[in-house]
């Protein structure tokens, strides 16, 4: 059942008055009782519909945006895209992260409804759909950025993983690699498998070996790789930071990039260009990713409708040196 206003009112102690005075951060509510009904919410989990906040309140002029960690390779990249365009339509941004799962997205939730900023730009946090779901039907407008495959009921924009992965083939094939190995991500997440199908679509492989989108998971797999004796003459790595680690320890083996082996990575993160080779990718277009979905949310805020399908913002081959 929906958290009411009562249900936060009788379990503060105080009046729905002074609840919906805390939610609309009018100045005349003592600041320990304000704390104290502030908790409550991120507690239930309270979440006032967005027209009644906007009646009471009006426009916030705020956006907020929630992601998993701010260490994700290209997370600033996306960042910028967002902040520039909310900025430029003289907008504020509140930025969350979200490192506990389940438990701090139903905080966010509360500090969602205290803060009542007028819509949302998400990364979704792993396993967050439902809480996300539930948000935007209680009234909060929501844009997600890159959907997991998962097909959210609210807008997003996502880019095309199966034919990103399928010009990595490609290119390969083009070249004349014939045995090429992969170092895929978490099998979780639908970019994964749609890089997967979108490669074997062009130059099918059984030699696959699951990473986790880490250096260091990149650089175990393709240890435990060589040591199996396998044949191989090319790595196709589902991010930049396993290829990363994928060209450590080809070279801690003794092949050389590109001559025995080539590497393909996907995202192009600033990193890609100065490694050693520099490392033919991908191209993830994160920052304009991060500005489509921003301007999709103002537009909405605006009395726009949201589009029925996912926005798709197409993916580009960069060739440098590790795959010429």
């Amino acid at each position: 059942m929906r958290v009411t206003i009562a249900d936060v009112a009788r379990a503060a102690g105080v009046s729905k008055t002074t609840v919906s005075r805390v939610v609309n951060a009018k100045a005349d509510v003592d600041g320990c009782t304000a704390d104290r009904v502030r908790e409550v919410i991120a507690r239930l989990g309270y979440v006032p519909s967005s027209g009644a906040v906007g009646l009471a309140r009006g426009s916030s002029r705020t956006v907020g945006m929630l992601v998993p960690s701010l260490t994700w390779p290209w997370m600033g990249e996306l960042l910028q895209g967002v902040v520039d365009t909310v900025e430029a339509a003289d907008y504020g941004l509140l930025l969350f992260t979200c490192n506990r799962g389940a438990e701090s997205v139903r905080r966010f939730t509360g500090q969602v409804s205290a803060r009542a900023f007028d819509g949302l730009v998400v990364v979704e946090p792993e396993n967050t759909l439902g809480h996300l779901t539930a948000l935007h039907r209680a009234g909060l407008p929501i844009v997600l950025i890159d959907d997991r495959g998962h097909h959210p009921e609210f807008p997003s924009v996502v880019t095309t993983n199966h034919e990103g992965g399928a010009s990595a083939a490609r290119h390969l094939r083009d070249s004349g690699r014939t045995g090429p190995l992969v170092v895929t991500g978490p099998q979780t997440f639908g970019c994964v498998r749609d890089r997967m199908r979108g490669f074997r679509s062009v130059l099918p492989t059984d030699l696959v070996v699951r990473g986790d989108f880490t250096e260091h998971g990149g650089r175990l797999a393709m240890e435990q790789f060589l040591a199996s004796g396998a044949e191989f003459d090319s790595v196709f790595a589902h991010n930049d930071i396993s290829a990363v680690g994928v060209l450590r320890a080809l070279r801690a083996a003794g092949r050389r990039v590109p001559d025995d082996v080539a590497v393909v990575g996907f995202d192009d993160i600033p990193l890609a260009e100065h490694t050693e080779p520099p490392l033919t990718t991908v191209r993830q277009p994160t920052r304009e990713m991060g500005e489509t979905a921003a301007r999709m949310l103002l537009s909405h805020l605006g009395g726009a409708a949201v589009p029925d399908e996912p926005v798709v913002l197409p993916t580009e081959l960069v060739v440098r040196h590790s795959a010429p």
